[in-house]
Protein backbone atom coordinates (compact mmCIF):
# COMPACT_ATOMS: atom_id res chain seq x y z
CA UNK A 1 0.00 0.00 0.00
CA UNK A 2 2.88 2.32 0.56
CA UNK A 3 4.01 4.72 -2.43
CA UNK A 4 7.29 4.03 -1.94
CA UNK A 5 7.53 1.15 -4.33
CA UNK A 6 9.84 2.22 -7.60
CA UNK A 7 7.51 2.02 -10.81
CA UNK A 8 8.39 -1.51 -12.16
CA UNK A 9 10.00 -3.11 -9.47
CA UNK A 10 9.58 -7.01 -9.19
CA UNK A 11 8.74 -8.50 -5.97
CA UNK A 12 11.34 -10.93 -4.49
CA UNK A 13 9.64 -14.18 -5.89
CA UNK A 14 5.90 -15.20 -7.60
CA UNK A 15 5.78 -17.37 -4.61
CA UNK A 16 5.69 -14.83 -1.68
CA UNK A 17 2.35 -15.22 0.45
CA UNK A 18 -0.12 -12.82 0.12
CA UNK A 19 0.07 -9.68 2.72
CA UNK A 20 -0.95 -9.74 6.47
CA UNK A 21 -3.91 -8.46 8.06
CA UNK A 22 -3.02 -7.34 11.66
CA UNK A 23 -4.72 -6.37 14.80
CA UNK A 24 -4.50 -6.04 18.11
CA UNK A 25 -7.12 -5.92 20.76
CA UNK A 26 -6.92 -4.77 23.81
CA UNK A 27 -3.26 -5.23 24.51
CA UNK A 28 -1.93 -5.00 27.62
CA UNK A 29 1.87 -6.50 29.04
CA UNK A 30 2.67 -5.73 32.59
CA UNK A 31 5.29 -6.11 35.06
CA UNK A 32 5.24 -5.79 39.21
CA UNK A 33 1.88 -4.32 38.59
CA UNK A 34 3.25 -1.76 36.10
CA UNK A 35 1.88 -1.73 32.24
CA UNK A 36 4.66 -1.29 29.50
CA UNK A 37 1.36 -1.30 26.97
CA UNK A 38 -1.85 -0.40 27.84
CA UNK A 39 -5.08 -1.33 26.19
CA UNK A 40 -3.85 -0.86 23.25
CA UNK A 41 -5.65 -1.11 19.76
CA UNK A 42 -3.87 -1.16 16.18
CA UNK A 43 -4.64 -2.17 13.03
CA UNK A 44 -2.17 -2.94 9.77
CA UNK A 45 -4.28 -3.19 6.78
CA UNK A 46 -2.44 -5.62 4.02
CA UNK A 47 0.57 -4.35 2.09
CA UNK A 48 0.14 -1.43 4.81
CA UNK A 49 3.17 0.34 6.45
CA UNK A 50 2.72 1.40 10.15
CA UNK A 51 4.78 3.41 12.66
CA UNK A 52 5.15 3.47 15.80
CA UNK A 53 6.16 6.50 17.25
CA UNK A 54 6.68 8.18 21.01
CA UNK A 55 9.42 8.94 22.90
CA UNK A 56 12.01 6.88 24.82
CA UNK A 57 9.97 4.22 27.50
CA UNK A 58 6.47 4.56 25.89
CA UNK A 59 6.09 1.25 24.94
CA UNK A 60 6.77 0.83 21.29
CA UNK A 61 9.42 -2.39 21.48
CA UNK A 62 7.38 -3.93 24.42
CA UNK A 63 4.43 -4.01 21.82
CA UNK A 64 6.53 -5.21 18.91
CA UNK A 65 7.69 -8.20 21.07
CA UNK A 66 4.14 -9.03 21.69
CA UNK A 67 3.51 -8.92 18.44
CA UNK A 68 6.54 -11.49 17.56
CA UNK A 69 6.22 -13.58 19.99
CA UNK A 70 8.85 -13.00 22.59
CA UNK A 71 6.60 -11.51 25.04
CA UNK A 72 3.19 -13.05 26.35
CA UNK A 73 0.76 -9.98 26.47
CA UNK A 74 -1.23 -9.80 29.79
CA UNK A 75 -4.48 -9.22 28.76
CA UNK A 76 -6.28 -9.05 25.08
CA UNK A 77 -5.03 -10.22 21.73
CA UNK A 78 -3.48 -10.44 18.33
CA UNK A 79 -4.96 -11.57 15.47
CA UNK A 80 -2.87 -11.96 12.09
CA UNK A 81 -5.72 -12.21 9.34
CA UNK A 82 -7.89 -12.83 11.27
CA UNK A 83 -6.31 -16.00 13.69
CA UNK A 84 -5.45 -15.67 17.38
CA UNK A 85 -1.70 -15.93 17.45
CA UNK A 86 -1.62 -17.42 20.84
CA UNK A 87 -3.38 -20.15 18.76
CA UNK A 88 -0.68 -20.56 15.99
CA UNK A 89 1.99 -23.16 16.03
CA UNK A 90 5.64 -21.63 16.62
CA UNK A 91 6.72 -22.77 13.41
CA UNK A 92 3.52 -20.90 11.23
CA UNK A 93 4.56 -17.47 12.82
CA UNK A 94 7.99 -17.95 12.23
CA UNK A 95 7.18 -18.08 8.67
CA UNK A 96 4.50 -16.01 8.38
CA UNK A 97 6.03 -12.98 10.73
CA UNK A 98 9.91 -11.86 10.04
CA UNK A 99 11.57 -9.46 13.09
CA UNK A 100 14.29 -7.42 12.57
CA UNK A 101 15.08 -6.34 16.43
CA UNK A 102 16.51 -3.13 18.10
CA UNK A 103 19.81 -4.83 19.33
CA UNK A 104 21.24 -7.60 16.75
CA UNK A 105 24.39 -7.78 18.70
CA UNK A 106 23.80 -11.19 20.02
CA UNK A 107 27.10 -13.71 20.35
CA UNK A 108 26.21 -15.60 17.35
CA UNK A 109 30.15 -17.48 16.44
CA UNK A 110 28.50 -17.86 12.47
CA UNK A 111 29.06 -15.95 9.16
CA UNK A 112 27.18 -13.45 7.85
CA UNK A 113 26.08 -16.31 5.02
CA UNK A 114 25.36 -18.67 7.57
CA UNK A 115 22.99 -16.10 9.61
CA UNK A 116 21.39 -14.64 6.39
CA UNK A 117 20.41 -18.55 5.70
CA UNK A 118 18.82 -18.87 8.73
CA UNK A 119 15.96 -17.08 7.19
CA UNK A 120 15.02 -20.29 5.31
CA UNK A 121 15.10 -22.44 8.71
CA UNK A 122 10.61 -21.49 8.97
CA UNK A 123 10.07 -23.55 5.78
CA UNK A 124 12.02 -27.00 6.32
CA UNK A 125 12.18 -29.55 8.69
CA UNK A 126 14.90 -29.79 11.22
CA UNK A 127 16.47 -32.54 9.10
CA UNK A 128 16.49 -31.04 5.51
CA UNK A 129 19.77 -28.85 4.48
CA UNK A 130 19.76 -25.92 2.13
CA UNK A 131 18.84 -26.52 -1.76
CA UNK A 132 19.74 -24.58 -4.42
CA UNK A 133 16.86 -22.66 -4.08
CA UNK A 134 17.52 -21.35 -0.18
CA UNK A 135 21.50 -20.68 -1.59
CA UNK A 136 19.71 -18.65 -4.63
CA UNK A 137 17.61 -16.41 -1.83
CA UNK A 138 20.52 -15.93 0.19
CA UNK A 139 22.58 -14.25 -1.81
CA UNK A 140 20.37 -12.53 -3.70
CA UNK A 141 19.41 -11.04 0.05
CA UNK A 142 23.11 -10.16 0.43
CA UNK A 143 23.34 -8.21 -2.41
CA UNK A 144 19.88 -6.53 -2.00
CA UNK A 145 21.55 -5.25 1.57
CA UNK A 146 24.37 -4.47 -0.01
CA UNK A 147 26.84 -6.89 2.60
CA UNK A 148 27.51 -9.58 -0.13
CA UNK A 149 31.23 -8.59 0.34
CA UNK A 150 30.81 -9.49 3.93
CA UNK A 151 29.51 -12.73 3.51
CA UNK A 152 32.37 -14.71 5.00
CA UNK A 153 33.22 -12.42 7.77
CA UNK A 154 31.97 -13.43 11.35
CA UNK A 155 28.30 -12.16 12.38
CA UNK A 156 30.05 -11.17 15.94
CA UNK A 157 32.67 -8.99 14.39
CA UNK A 158 30.48 -6.51 12.48
CA UNK A 159 29.73 -3.36 13.05
CA UNK A 160 25.93 -2.37 14.27
CA UNK A 161 25.13 -0.82 11.04
CA UNK A 162 26.52 -3.80 9.41
CA UNK A 163 24.89 -6.24 11.55
CA UNK A 164 21.32 -4.29 11.05
CA UNK A 165 21.25 -5.10 7.25
CA UNK A 166 22.31 -8.61 7.39
CA UNK A 167 19.97 -9.05 10.04
CA UNK A 168 16.95 -7.39 6.93
CA UNK A 169 18.55 -9.90 4.55
CA UNK A 170 17.56 -12.64 6.78
CA UNK A 171 14.30 -11.16 7.21
CA UNK A 172 14.49 -11.27 3.28
CA UNK A 173 14.89 -14.33 2.63
CA UNK A 174 12.06 -15.49 5.33
CA UNK A 175 9.63 -14.26 2.89
CA UNK A 176 6.82 -13.36 5.51
CA UNK A 177 3.71 -11.85 5.72
CA UNK A 178 4.79 -9.25 8.19
CA UNK A 179 8.15 -7.59 8.84
CA UNK A 180 8.21 -6.18 12.14
CA UNK A 181 11.30 -3.77 12.28
CA UNK A 182 12.52 -2.11 15.92
CA UNK A 183 14.64 0.75 15.23
CA UNK A 184 15.84 -0.55 12.08
CA UNK A 185 17.77 2.77 11.30
CA UNK A 186 19.61 2.46 14.56
CA UNK A 187 23.44 2.70 14.18
CA UNK A 188 23.43 3.35 9.77
CA UNK A 189 24.78 6.41 8.30
CA UNK A 190 22.06 8.06 6.68
CA UNK A 191 22.47 6.46 3.22
CA UNK A 192 21.80 2.72 4.77
CA UNK A 193 19.13 4.56 6.59
CA UNK A 194 17.10 5.07 3.72
CA UNK A 195 18.03 2.02 1.95
CA UNK A 196 16.51 -0.03 4.33
CA UNK A 197 13.73 2.03 5.60
CA UNK A 198 12.96 1.75 0.71
CA UNK A 199 13.77 -2.01 0.85
CA UNK A 200 11.32 -2.88 3.96
CA UNK A 201 8.34 -0.62 2.61
CA UNK A 202 8.76 -2.10 -1.14
CA UNK A 203 8.86 -6.02 -0.12
CA UNK A 204 5.51 -6.68 -0.67
CA UNK A 205 4.55 -7.29 3.04
CA UNK A 206 2.62 -5.49 5.08
CA UNK A 207 5.07 -3.78 7.55
CA UNK A 208 4.57 -2.12 11.56
CA UNK A 209 7.86 -0.53 12.56
CA UNK A 210 9.17 1.33 15.40
CA UNK A 211 11.18 4.77 14.65
CA UNK A 212 12.52 7.98 16.85
CA UNK A 213 13.03 9.57 13.48
CA UNK A 214 9.81 11.38 13.10
CA UNK A 215 10.90 13.06 9.41
CA UNK A 216 11.62 9.30 8.22
CA UNK A 217 8.12 7.84 9.51
CA UNK A 218 6.44 10.71 7.96
CA UNK A 219 8.17 9.79 4.22
CA UNK A 220 8.02 5.78 4.67
CA UNK A 221 4.79 5.34 6.78
CA UNK A 222 0.95 5.23 5.48
CA UNK A 223 -0.11 5.54 9.35
CA UNK A 224 1.29 6.54 12.27
CA UNK A 225 0.02 5.31 16.48
CA UNK A 226 1.68 7.93 18.47
CA UNK A 227 2.33 5.89 22.15
CA UNK A 228 3.21 7.79 25.62
CA UNK A 229 3.34 5.86 29.20
CA UNK A 230 2.08 2.70 26.97
CA UNK A 231 -0.82 3.93 25.65
CA UNK A 232 -2.12 5.09 22.27
CA UNK A 233 -2.43 8.14 22.49
CA UNK A 234 -3.42 9.94 19.07
CA UNK A 235 -3.72 7.38 15.39
CA UNK A 236 -3.45 8.72 11.75
CA UNK A 237 -1.36 9.76 9.10
CA UNK A 238 1.50 11.87 9.42
CA UNK A 239 -0.44 14.64 8.23
CA UNK A 240 -3.15 14.14 10.42
CA UNK A 241 -0.63 13.56 13.57
CA UNK A 242 2.57 15.73 12.88
CA UNK A 243 1.86 19.12 14.22
CA UNK A 244 3.28 20.71 16.80
CA UNK A 245 0.54 21.04 18.97
CA UNK A 246 1.05 16.82 19.16
CA UNK A 247 4.65 17.00 19.40
CA UNK A 248 4.60 19.48 22.54
CA UNK A 249 2.16 17.71 24.08
CA UNK A 250 3.80 13.85 23.60
CA UNK A 251 7.32 14.68 23.50
CA UNK A 252 7.45 18.13 25.20
CA UNK A 253 9.33 20.30 22.34
CA UNK A 254 8.63 23.17 20.11
CA UNK A 255 8.41 22.91 16.70
CA UNK A 256 7.82 23.70 13.19
CA UNK A 257 6.05 21.40 10.89
CA UNK A 258 5.88 22.21 6.80
CA UNK A 259 4.91 20.30 3.95
CA UNK A 260 8.65 19.15 2.05
CA UNK A 261 8.33 20.70 -1.61
CA UNK A 262 9.72 17.87 -3.24
CA UNK A 263 8.43 14.54 -1.26
CA UNK A 264 5.01 15.97 -0.09
CA UNK A 265 5.51 14.44 3.25
CA UNK A 266 5.46 16.28 6.66
CA UNK A 267 8.67 17.76 7.79
CA UNK A 268 9.41 18.79 11.07
CA UNK A 269 11.83 20.96 12.34
CA UNK A 270 12.78 21.14 16.47
CA UNK A 271 13.72 24.29 17.62
CA UNK A 272 15.72 24.33 20.98
CA UNK A 273 14.77 25.70 24.34
CA UNK A 274 14.02 29.45 24.18
CA UNK A 275 14.02 29.85 20.45
CA UNK A 276 10.02 29.34 20.22
CA UNK A 277 9.67 32.36 22.73
CA UNK A 278 12.28 34.35 20.85
CA UNK A 279 10.67 33.73 17.73
CA UNK A 280 7.25 34.44 19.03
CA UNK A 281 8.62 37.89 20.50
CA UNK A 282 10.33 38.36 17.45
CA UNK A 283 7.23 37.91 15.58
CA UNK A 284 4.83 40.09 17.70
CA UNK A 285 7.60 42.90 17.65
CA UNK A 286 7.33 42.48 13.38
CA UNK A 287 3.49 42.13 13.40
CA UNK A 288 3.96 45.39 15.80
CA UNK A 289 5.92 47.28 13.40
CA UNK A 290 3.93 46.61 10.43
CA UNK A 291 0.84 47.77 12.67
CA UNK A 292 2.62 51.26 13.34
CA UNK A 293 3.60 51.83 9.97
CA UNK A 294 -0.05 50.90 8.48
CA UNK A 295 -1.20 53.35 11.41
CA UNK A 296 1.19 56.53 10.11
CA UNK A 297 0.54 55.59 5.97
CA UNK A 298 -2.91 55.55 7.04
CA UNK A 299 -2.72 58.89 8.88
CA UNK A 300 -0.61 60.21 6.02
CA UNK A 301 -3.28 59.52 3.71
CA UNK A 302 -5.90 61.33 5.25
CA UNK A 303 -3.60 64.33 5.73
CA UNK A 304 -3.43 64.73 2.22
CA UNK A 305 -6.57 64.03 1.15
CA UNK A 306 -7.16 66.85 3.95
CA UNK A 307 -4.71 69.53 1.90
CA UNK A 308 -6.81 69.21 -0.66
Amino acid sequence: MSARTPAGEATETAAAPAPAELRTEGLSYGVDGRHLVDDADLYVAPGETVGLVGPNGSGKTTLLRCVYGTLTPTHGRITLDGRDLAGLPVKERARRIATVPQDGSGTFELTVREIVAMGRSPHKRFWQTDTADDAARTDRALERVGVAALRDRSFAALSGGERQRVLVARALVQQPSLLVLDEPTNHLDIRYQLDILSLATTLGTSTLLALHDLNLAAYYCDRLYVLREGRVVAHGTPRELLTPGLLADVYGVAAEVSVHPVTGAPTVVYLPPGAAAGRSTATAATAETAATAATAATAATAATAGRR
